[in-house]
């Protein structure tokens, strides 16, 4: 178990504003930021990140997404990471989603579900490395 995880804001969030409220319910949550930038995905390195979903059928639909505006990709860290976030971030479908959660309050569908988190340690490890060097991490 590690205690750091990675997460996305995506473009429909940004677009709308919601950055600073989600920073601060992960923050209120007991997480720290260990590194954080504001970016925009070329195509090409929205279809890199999500490369393991090439063989399905909406990769296409979500690189063209991912890359359709600005992100805010971030390290955070707080004990049972991985696990804590995603209880935080909520279902996938925000339909679904529990109340109070980042997906409830933000998402407008499946699709355009306002962050990403990681779904393991590993995974977290894989894509903070992505974005951030050695020493944009603290």
């Amino acid at each position: 178990m590690s205690n750091r995880t990675f997460t996305m804001i995506k473009p429909d969030a940004t677009s709308k504003g919601y950055t600073g409220a989600i920073l601060d319910q992960i923050i209120k949550a007991g997480f720290s930021i260990k590194a954080m930038k504001w970016i925009k995905l070329s195509h090409a390195q929205a279809g890199e990140f999500y490369a393991v979903h090439k063989e399905r059928v909406f990769y296409g639909e979500l690189v063209d997404f991912m890359s359709s505006g600005p992100i805010v990709a971030a390290i955070l860290e707080k004990d049972n990471a991985v696990a804590d976030f995603r209880t935080l971030i909520g279902a996938t479908n925000p339909a679904n989603a529990e109340e109070g959660t980042i997906r409830k309050r933000f998402a407008a569908s499946i699709g355009e579900n306002a962050v990403h988190g990681s779904d393991s340690d590993e995974n977290a490890a894989i894509e903070g490395s992505f974005f951030f060097s050695g020493l944009e991490r603290f």
